[in-house]
């Protein structure tokens, strides 16, 4: 629904709550048990990705969505958010492979939006450093796995 490219869209805010509401339900659901049975949680998006994509992206105070994340998923922060950076153009040509240029709603926003984001990320990383692995992910899936698999052994072994 929310990224469906039919219709109109959202607004920022309606796509912010809409963006928290699915993640409180995710924390509740799978997060919370998950953590209380000593599992490692991994998630390909989280809280970060809203600061970035509702924010950033998107207009809203960084305060807003944070507050909207307390409500909602009680303020659950990841330990570590793995940030993968790469040039615009590499981002690019790899989402045209994936998509088959069938980009959907956000993918498919403007290279202005897109930078936005990209900042964001970039301005949390460097305001966080110790929740934050900043990663180069340019270079073949096995190199990139190698720079995460050695940021994570850096911090957790």
């Amino acid at each position: 629904m929310l990224l469906s490219t039919e219709g109109d869209g959202w607004s920022p805010r309606a796509e912010a709550l809409l963006f928290a509401a699915a993640r409180a339900d995710h924390v509740d659901k799978l997060i919370r048990p998950a953590m209380a049975g000593g599992a490692w949680v991994i998630c390909d998006r989280f809280v970060d990705s809203s600061r970035a994509y509702q924010g950033g992206g998107g207009g809203l105070s960084d305060a807003d969505v944070l507050d909207l994340h307390r409500i909602g998923s009680e303020g659950l922060l990841p330990d570590l958010t793995v940030l993968l950076a790469v040039r615009p153009e590499v981002s690019a040509e790899r989402l045209a492979l994936r998509d088959g240029g069938q980009a959907d709603r956000i993918g498919g926003r403007g290279s202005d939006y897109h930078a936005r984001v990209a900042a964001a990320f970039r301005a949390f990383a460097q305001a966080e450093p110790k929740r934050f692995a900043l990663i180069d992910a340019e270079g073949s899936p096995d190199e990139v796995h190698g720079r995460v698999m050695a940021a994570l052994a850096e911090r957790y072994l």
